[in-house]
């Protein structure tokens, strides 16, 4: 296994990741961004970004690479692989082991984001991939004139709904609470669009069938009463938007973490041990957009610069 020695590492290049990358390139430090998936990250699967300040509209991959090019132009060095360890050294240093190689630093930028939260329905495991789905952009092809129900009341929802009726013949949301979690104005335009419906004060139950989904049990959140819809073998689909949880594995024992699973940090996104920086989804923070994770990577790279210009 080879080892190379930079001033910070940052684990993830989504959007905090890559923007902890170009600040921390502009005050002249070595940086390594390790990345499992694409440029970008998560936001690689989002077909259009429409709530980024100045740009009013653009796809996520489109940006996730953009962000990258931007981080690149100011020296930062780009790997991709699955981190596997995270280990603080006696001398204060950080060592990350990702695929066969591993990277030195003194500080660690960690952008571990967050991953779709289960809605725990019966049936849910069993049939993800064949009926129940967690990315409209990924799969919403396959439901070309098909009905899908959305789980969930909030902004992500929304939007994959609205994104959705570009395929599905129709879009039934099901949301538990008797209103939107989401902005007024997203949800208006849901509630005007054609193609979807909302039955609110609900929740799915169980979704069973054979080689695919053909039933489909619901509860009234109010009265607990349940019915089972029953469809043709294939004709619909589910996609979950129940929330995201912050994937803190690899910190966990460095970092504490708040009441929603979260990493907690300060302001300036210093955790409990020194030198180890967490931005983005994977904080314990009451907003996970786009914008707010380019924020707390710029905040954690500065912060990164002045704890070792201290040193």
């Amino acid at each position: 296994m080879s080892s190379t020695r930079f001033d910070t590492v940052i684990i993830g290049g989504g959007p905090a990741g890559l923007s902890a990358a170009i600040y921390a390139g502009r005050a002249s430090l070595s940086a390594l961004v390790v990345e499992q998936g694409m440029p970008g990250g998560q936001i690689a699967t989002t077909d259009e970004i429409e709530n980024y300040p100045g740009i009013p509209s653009i796809s996520g991959a489109e940006l996730g690479l953009k962000l990258q090019e931007h981080a690149e132009k100011f020296g930062a060095s780009i790997a991709y692989g699955s981190v596997e360890r995270i280990e603080r050294n006696e001398d204060g240093t950080f060592t990350v082991s990702y695929s066969s190689e591993s990277a030195t630093a003194s500080t660690v930028i960690y952008t571990g984001g967050a991953i779709p939260r289960l809605a725990g329905f019966k049936g849910e495991d069993a049939f993800r991939g064949r009926g129940v789905s967690y990315c409209a952009t990924c799969d919403g092809m396959f439901y070309r004139n098909k009905h899908v129900f959305v789980i969930g009341g909030g902004n992500s929802a929304c939007e994959e709904a609205l994104f959705l009726t570009k395929f599905a013949s129709q879009v039934t949301m099901v949301v538990r609470r008797d209103k939107f979690r989401a902005p007024k104005g997203v949800s208006d335009r849901v509630m005007a669009h054609e193609k979807i419906d909302v039955r609110f004060n609900t929740k799915i139950v169980a979704a069973d069938g054979d080689a695919l989904l053909n039933t489909v049990t619901f509860e009234d959140t109010v009265t607990s009463e349940q019915h089972t819809e029953t469809y043709e073998e294939g004709s619909f689909g589910i996609f979950v938007f129940a929330g995201y949880m912050p994937q803190t594995d690899l910190v966990a024992e460095l970092v504490d973490l708040g009441p929603a699973g979260g990493v907690v940090t300060d302001e300036r996104m210093r955790t409990k041990t020194p030198g180890l920086f967490c931005a983005g989804d994977v904080r314990e923070k009451p907003l996970r957009q786009v914008v707010t994770a380019v924020s707390d990577g710029a905040v954690a790279a500065v912060s990164a610069y002045d704890y070792l210009d201290n040193l």
